[in-house]
């Protein structure tokens, strides 16, 4: 049973949903949502780590204590790998049945699906950061429990602390620098300054890749705060690793304002890192080649991940999918068609 990583989205849409947290007050005997607009908003203490370019990876143990692999989208096998990982994991699977093991005695678990979540990274895996080149490595970042598809949940950062295995290149996010900070959402704004000031540190200089004697670029940091018991989690990228094309002072919310044409737009969600994604996300994780003949799949991936993550930009701009549709597909069918020509030459 494949069970994904969840999608970590933006610094707004965590500002949305907190506001909309504190706003509740209960549901009605209707069925309507009972809100109190002048609700106080929280203070919610965040802690960030460092985000890896690499690829999302997970080894599974169920109750019955059958261990399996998987990549972001599906299970990988030594047959069917994702960049070696497979491979990797079953040399460990040691190791791994070890830490699962240990979670699960440690935690109470009796029937769940423990998964053990990190970034496969290393080697050649991705390009133009600090950690390209280092021996691949599998450094673990989140702990998930499958107890039926309304019960996931993730374990706190204190119960994934201390799984690792350095001899056999398994390592943890937290054992790096680690990153604190208080968010007011009475005026979240106020913290934009902070996180462009962390992820503008990272990008100059990753804190993991230096560990290993890899001075160059990070990607990013990831944050996790929780309130009234639920888990907040959003990334904010460097320029240089941004699906989003904003700028140092916007880095952790979009400018709308600046988006005055649907040119504009085009400019500014489709780029280069984003394109590189959908081939990672449609052919490379699923282990399959890129040619023209998935070009539908790929533009498909594209334009659904453009407009799924900015639709309240699209929204304040007055366009609609129909509006963009179309250049999106235009643009990234060009890149398509010069990136394979590329690989052909290489």
């Amino acid at each position: 049973m494949h069970s994904s990583f969840t999608d970590i989205g933006q610094f707004r849409d965590v500002i949305k949903a907190v506001k909309q947290s504190a706003q509740f007050v209960r549901i009605d005997e209707n069925g309507d949502v009972v809100v109190d607009r002048f609700a106080p908003m929280p203070v919610v203490k965040f802690r960030g780590t460092c985000k890896l370019h690499g690829t999302n990876a997970g080894i599974a143990m169920d109750k019955d204590d059958y261990i399996w692999e998987q990549g972001r989208t599906q299970i990988v096998t030594i047959e069917k790998d994702n960049a070696g990982f497979a491979f990797f994991a079953e040399s460990k699977k040691d190791i791994f049945k070890k830490f699962l093991l240990d979670i699960r005695e440690k935690n109470g678990f009796k029937d769940e699906t423990l998964i053990i979540f990190g970034e496969w990274c290393g080697g050649n895996i991705q390009k133009g950061v600090a950690i390209n080149g280092l021996p691949k490595m599998f450094v673990i970042f989140a702990i998930k429990v499958v107890n039926g598809d309304s019960e996931n949940y993730y374990l706190p950062y204190d119960k994934v602390l201390g799984y690792s295995d350095p001899a056999n290149n398994i390592y943890n996010i937290n054992d790096y620098q680690v990153f604190e900070m208080d968010i007011d959402f009475s005026k979240p704004e106020e913290s934009q300054n902070k996180l462009v000031e962390i992820t503008n540190a990272v990008e100059a200089e990753c804190p993991v890749g230096k560990a290993f004697g890899n001075i160059g670029t990070g990607e990013g940091v990831v944050w996790e705060g929780y309130y009234k018991g639920c888990r907040y989690i959003f990334k904010v990228k460097g320029e240089k690793h941004s699906s989003s094309l904003s700028r140092v002072k916007t880095l952790a919310s979009v400018d709308i304002e600046k988006i005055a044409s649907i040119n504009e737009f085009i400019e500014y969600s489709l780029t280069g890192n984003r394109l590189n994604q959908g081939i990672e996300q449609v052919f490379t994780s699923n282990s399959i080649k890129p040619e023209r003949t998935g070009t539908g799949q790929f533009l498909k991936w594209i334009v659904n991940d453009i407009i799924k993550e900015e639709l309240d930009t699209m929204e304040e701009n007055g366009l609609e999918p129909s509006d963009v549709t179309k250049s999106l597909s235009d643009n990234a069918r060009k890149w398509f068609f010069n990136y394979l020509d590329n690989e052909l030459l290489s």
